[in-house]
């Protein structure tokens, strides 16, 4: 199951209050301008920061490179 479409319209970045980019068949919300991932976990995403994975440059470029093919859209426009 995906994350509620209305709930993607207001998730945001806990620390830089930015969109995210949100990859379900991964479970995870990305904030490509700090490099971090936050889990999704049992359809809940998990927005701590102190929980957030630290992206390396190669897997930050996977994933903007996967957004930019699949059409992937940030969860709101800034």
């Amino acid at each position: 199951m995906a994350l509620d479409p209305k709930l993607l319209e207001i998730l945001a970045c806990p620390e830089d209050k930015g969109p995210l980019l949100y990859f379900a068949d991964e479970g995870s919300l990305v904030n490509p301008r700090l490099a971090r991932r936050y889990a999704v976990r049992e359809d809940i995403p998990i927005m701590l920061i102190d929980e957030a994975e630290a992206l390396d440059e190669a897997e930050l470029a996977r994933l903007l490179a996967r957004a930019e093919a699949e059409g992937i859209r940030p969860t709101f426009e800034a």
